[in-house]
């Protein structure tokens, strides 16, 4: 379900328009009739006239994804209550009958135990990747 935001942008996109612009080799505007249709890469078919390649970083590749914090282990413990309950929910889903909510606690205590500190691994590790991709040295220690 889209967002109220992202429904309202649909909206205001609705309400407005938008005509369909072509650039020349130059980056002046044509006519679409005057388009050469052969070579669709030489036309942007952007609403707001710019060209595809204008509204692009250089150097991008694409979509950004978030960048990587250093490994915290307030954030982990963080990490491990929010699913705490998803663990208990599991372990009690597959425990079937037998299953009693101490059990499931302390079945769901054992996976924190073995998720937190693996969580904080694996945060280290795309940190460091990510140190290493932009060319830095590993961050001071605290």
């Amino acid at each position: 379900m889209a967002t109220r935001k992202q429904r309202r942008r649909r909206e205001k996109e609705k309400r407005h328009e938008y005509e369909i612009v072509y650039l020349d080799d130059d980056g002046n505007e044509v006519e679409p009739d005057e388009v050469d249709t052969r070579d669709p890469a030489k036309r942007s078919a952007s609403p707001k006239g710019k060209s595809s390649g204008a509204s692009r970083t250089s150097g991008s590749s694409g979509r950004r994804g978030r960048t990587p914090q250093p490994p915290s282990w307030r954030r982990v413990a963080k990490r491990g209550a929010i699913f705490a309950p998803l663990f208990i929910a599991t372990v009690l889903l597959l425990g079937g009958k037998r299953m009693t909510l101490a059990g499931a606690v302390f079945q769901t205590m054992i996976l924190l135990v073995l998720f937190v500190p693996f969580s904080y691994f694996l945060d280290s590790l795309m940190y460091r990747s990510y140190q290493k991709k932009l060319g830095r040295g590993p961050a001071p220690k605290r």
